[in-house]
Formats: structure tokens, sequence, C-alpha cells
């Protein structure tokens, strides 16, 4: 991927699109060849599922529409760091690498919560290599979370 940047700022502004429709900031896209060939925004709210996470609703598209060799090509960019459900997604569907914005760790100082561990090491315990970058345009990808986390209840929304 030349430059994870360009596509960074895209997964940033979906976070922005997830915010507008009444969920969490999170976005994502899947990048084949330099081209975005998928996009999925965080849609927990509106689907009434604490599971529809933006990557692993790109993730359920994408295996859905593609074969596993085509996404074994593809890079999965997120503008916050996969939690473990959307690691384990990832990581099955065959998606070689991911580039993320902003960090777990960065995630759990501005909202809160429990159960962050750096995608790296999930990844690190499956015998298939996905390659991580990462964080990519933090400020950026950080910015949307501050923003959104402190004008919540958070305890209604753990």
């Amino acid at each position: 991927m030349n430059d994870p940047e360009k596509f960074m700022h895209q997964a940033i502004a979906l976070a922005k699109e997830a915010v507008a429709n009444g969920n969490h900031p999170f976005g994502a896209l899947l990048v084949r060849e330099g081209a975005v060939v998928l996009t999925a925004v965080n849609t927990v709210h509106t689907d009434h599922d604490i599971t529809r996470h933006a990557e692993l609703n790109l993730v359920s598209q994408a295996s859905r529409q593609f074969a596993p060799e085509f996404l074994a090509e593809c890079t999965l960019v997120t503008s916050t760091e996969p939690c473990a459900m959307c690691a384990g997604a990832i990581y099955w569907s065959g998606i070689s690498r991911v580039v993320f914005g902003c960090s777990a760790a960065a995630l759990g100082q501005i909202a809160g919560g429990d159960f962050l561990q750096p995608c790296k090491e999930i990844f690190a315990q499956g015998r298939r290599p996905v390659t991580v970058i990462g964080p990519v345009l933090e400020e950026e990808g950080t910015a949307v979370h501050q923003q959104y986390w402190p004008k919540i209840d958070r305890e209604a929304e753990l």
C-alpha cells in the first residue's frame, strides 16, 4: 500500500458518517491494488446489534462477495485499531494486512472500557501472518473519539 494516509482519511470520514447516522465513530474500507473495493461503518445502534462494528460489517460483506484468494491480497484500513472480535474476523477471512488510525490504547484513554488489546498481539497467535501498520494519522483518528465519547453517557454505552 503506497499511500496509507490517503485511505486513512477516507476511513476517518466513514467514522464521522457513522456518528451522523447515530452510531459509534468507526469506519473501515477494503483496499486491493490501490483501489477501494468496499466500505463499512459501525451500525451498533441502528442495527440494535453490539457486534456490528465497522470492521466486522466489512469482513462479513467481503467474505460473501470475494474469494479467499482475492481477500488475501487486500488491506483492511480502519479508523481505529480492531478489537479482539474484529481481529478474529479479519484473520479468519484471510485478509493479509491491516492499517489503523487511532490505537486501542488511545481509545481506552478516551472512551474507557476494557478488553483493549493490540491487534498485532491477537494476530500473532495465528498460524498465518497478518501485517499490521499503525497508528497512521493517529491524531486525526483520535480526534473523532474525543469529540464523540465525552458527549455520551459512558455507562449507558457499556
